[in-house]
């Protein structure tokens, strides 16, 4: 907003220079006196000012913008002629002097076409100016506003997707305790303790715009612990974080849907299959892999929602444009993504 104002003033000082310059070089090469300056140069400038912020506070917002221009061209031929005629009798009341020695030299003078063009150039120069510099400010204005409803939208999507991931979490996470119930009482209290933690975290932490890193990590470690309780040993999972503490900071909930993705297609109830998880970071970047078994879900499966990968897609679109690298890849039976971000 500063750096726009500062940009409008020089705008606004670049203009005069120019106008101010104009009675000079209309009057070029004739005999300069004071008389001549005030009644060519002071005069005139006077004019050029009025007819110039007429037009911007008022004119071109009640005509041009809307669409009467018409309106608009007829207003500003009688401001001009006004300005000319008002001209002209200032300088038969105030430099009759100055007038008769023109009328005297009009052999030297440019012929009578000439003179008008020119002065009504000089008097529609401020007009276009105006013009010029209202339209730009009518641009940025809307640009800004544009930008501002881009921002609400931005925020009202996130938030959407936010909401959606939470209880898709939520529902993910109830299958596990419900499969403990019957074989483990005790433990599925355990796991509804640990839940709430998880559910805090979700609801109380992850309402701003970037978290630290590490409480990331923190949740996602909390998360794996709570997804082991549910798997048999035929489910290997390794998990690789930084040990160092850092400086990152990142947007809420980005990683978790790749290992809900994880759990929900690379185990299987009767096969081995192993789960192979590395957050690493370098500088500003953070690259997320995670590698596991391909078990892909039959068409009449309905656990999950079929919503995170999709919802993980939209997040890093308006989060982190042209700033990440999301690949997913099927080989050799196993599915491999990295998902790697510029904080």
């Amino acid at each position: 907003m500063h750096k726009n104002k500062n940009i409008i003033i020089f705008s606004h000082i670049l203009i005069w220079l120019v106008l101010f310059s104009l009675p000079y070089f209309l009057s070029y090469g004739q005999e300069q006196d004071i008389n001549r300056i005030i009644a060519h140069y002071w005069v005139p400038v006077a004019f050029y000012t009025m007819i110039f912020y007429l037009n911007y506070f008022i004119v071109i917002d009640k005509f041009l913008f809307n669409k009467k221009t018409v309106q608009f061209i007829l207003v500003n031929l009688v401001l001009i002629i006004v300005f000319l005629t008002l001209k002209e009798q200032i300088e038969a009341t105030f430099f009759e002097g100055l007038k008769r020695k023109e009328v005297g030299d009009s052999a030297n003078k440019p012929p009578l076409r000439m003179f008008i063009y020119m002065q009504m150039l000089s008097y529609v120069a401020p007009i276009l100016f105006s013009i010029a510099l209202k339209t730009t400010k009518r641009w940025e204005t809307a640009e800004n506003e544009r930008k501002d409803a881009a921002n609400v939208k931005l925020h009202s999507e996130l938030q959407h997707l936010r909401y959606q991931l939470q209880p898709h979490f939520f529902f993910n996470s109830l299958n596990n305790i419900y499969s403990l119930v019957d074989i483990s009482p005790e433990q599925a209290k355990s796991t509804i303790h640990s839940l709430s933690k998880l559910m805090r975290y979700l609801l109380y932490e992850t309402n701003i715009e970037e978290v630290p890193l590490s409480k990331e990590i923190d949740f996602m470690k909390k998360y794996l612990e709570l997804m082991k309780l549910r798997i048999s040993d035929k489910t290997q999972v390794i998990s690789q974080f930084p040990s160092e503490a850092t400086s990152i900071k990142i947007a809420p909930l980005l990683f978790i849907s790749l290992i809900e993705n994880a759990f929900k297609h690379g185990v299987s109830a009767n096969k081995d299959s192993d789960i192979k998880i590395n957050l690493s970071t370098e500088g500003r970047t953070v690259q997320f892999k995670i590698e596991n078994a391909n078990f892909p879900k039959q068409t009449d499966d309905k656990s999950g929602s079929g919503i995170g990968l999709q919802n993980l897609k939209k997040r890093l679109d308006l989060l982190y444009p042209n700033k990440y690298m999301f690949k997913t890849e099927i080989d050799e039976g196993r599915f491999l993504v990295h998902l790697q971000i510029e904080t």
